[in-house]
């Protein structure tokens, strides 16, 4: 889609999502009028396109267009990824931090690409199962590494501010490949990233 075809695409979802945010708001109660009031479902429209945009980007492009030959053939992580996504359930946000690391087969990928993935899995309507294994299975199914593994803790506001309302938990999950799902490079990769998962 031309840009400034996607442009005018936007702006027409803006309107509309604005204008169901402004029903949402009048059903619960609210003077959509009210001066604090008049601009929020546009600002509201504007928050979920941004926290969603991750439908519209292809990680896997993301990740091609970044790779180099590189003979390594050691572990590279990077670790404490900060991201932010919205629970699929509530639409509430989770957010934490995600742990990648993978074991490089003839080529290498730029250090900042591996946090965009999480960015682009992120802002999408997700479970952080999922979100692990999108991650995992991208940088898998693109750079074809000897291995990858990924490591997510995240903390869920559907959980804090309503339901069991328990503010301190936190939510870990994990995945592994190729040479991660041997015991010894699982370990290392762990106590790198001070887990111990297994």
């Amino acid at each position: 889609m031309p840009y400034k075809q996607f442009e005018e695409y936007n702006i027409q979802v803006t309107e509309d999502i604005k204008q169901q945010y402004k029903s949402i708001i009048e059903d619960l109660g609210e003077d959509t009028k009210r001066e604090g009031l008049v601009k929020t479902p546009e600002r509201a429209a504007k928050a979920m396109q941004f926290l969603t945009q991750g439908y519209h980007q292809d990680p896997a492009e993301v990740l091609r267009g970044a790779m180099f030959k590189e003979d390594y053939k050691d572990m590279v992580i990077v670790k404490d990824i900060e991201l932010y996504s919205l629970c699929e359930h509530h639409i509430l946000p989770f957010f934490g931090k995600a742990h990648i690391a993978y074991i490089p087969n003839g080529q290498i990928v730029g250090l900042s690409k591996l946090p965009r993935i999480v960015d682009i899995f992120a802002r999408r309507l997700q479970v952080q199962e999922r979100l692990t294994h999108q991650i995992l299975d991208c940088i898998n199914d693109t750079l074809k590494p000897e291995g990858v593994a990924v490591v997510i803790e995240a903390s869920h506001m559907c959980m804090m501010m309503r339901g069991v309302q328990k503010q301190n938990s936190v939510t870990t999950t994990s995945g592994f490949r190729g040479q991660f799902e041997k015991i010894e490079t699982r370990n290392e990769f762990l106590n790198l990233i001070g887990q111990k998962l297994s």
